[in-house]
């Protein structure tokens, strides 16, 4: 005799829908159907219903995550303190690249230009370098020209503007490029500050 699996708390079902959406969006956008999404969930497609009211509700939540910030926070946290900085701003500009990436995909297969652009959602809030990539500086500020603040949201401008593909004119800077350019600008060199 077979028994069905325990149902997912509803917050756990919720996140498996979305966790399943958003590969399905970055690669179909808004073209993507409820059957294609609860099958990619593992789930029947009436389950979709019973959790989101609609197809938009689905796309707004799953626009929603893909723009918090708190994942990448989690990796950031995952990264060595006892690695060189170089090594540490590496390893923080690929999680963001990663994160960039995803959500320029994101928007390029809705056809939007920012969340915004999207009816269903709210206007987000003003960004701000993550609290582990300005600690990664604090750590080392005897060695920058600038506050390790100044010196974290140099780096996020970097990778933003390298990541993007039109910025970067298709031609992504890697995270050792961007780290250099920002921690070779930002370090305190004898020779040139005497």
């Amino acid at each position: 005799m077979s028994r069905r699996a325990a149902p997912l708390p509803p917050e756990e079902r919720r996140a498996s829908i979305i966790a399943a959406t958003l590969p399905l969006l970055r690669n179909y956008g808004a073209a993507v159907t409820t059957a294609q999404i609860a099958m990619a969930a593992g789930i029947a497609e009436g389950t979709l219903f019973r959790v989101f009211p609609d197809k938009e509700s689905l796309i707004s939540a799953a626009i929603a995550t893909a723009f918090d910030p708190e994942p990448a926070e989690r990796e950031l946290d995952g990264i060595d303190p006892a690695l060189a900085l170089r090594d540490q701003l590496i390893a923080a500009v690929e999680i963001l690249q990663r994160r960039v990436g995803g959500i320029w995909q994101l928007l390029a297969m809705l056809g939007m230009t920012s969340p915004q652009a999207h009816k269903a959602m709210p206007e987000p809030p003003a960004p701000k370098p993550p609290h582990r990539l300005i600690a990664m500086f604090d750590a080392h500020r005897d060695e920058l020209r600038c506050p390790p603040d100044q010196a974290a949201r140099m780096l996020r401008i970097m990778t933003f503007a390298g990541t993007h593909p039109r910025i970067a004119e298709g031609t992504p800077l890697t995270a050792a490029e961007i780290v250099a350019v920002v921690l070779d600008g930002i370090r305190i060199r004898p020779d040139l500050d005497s």
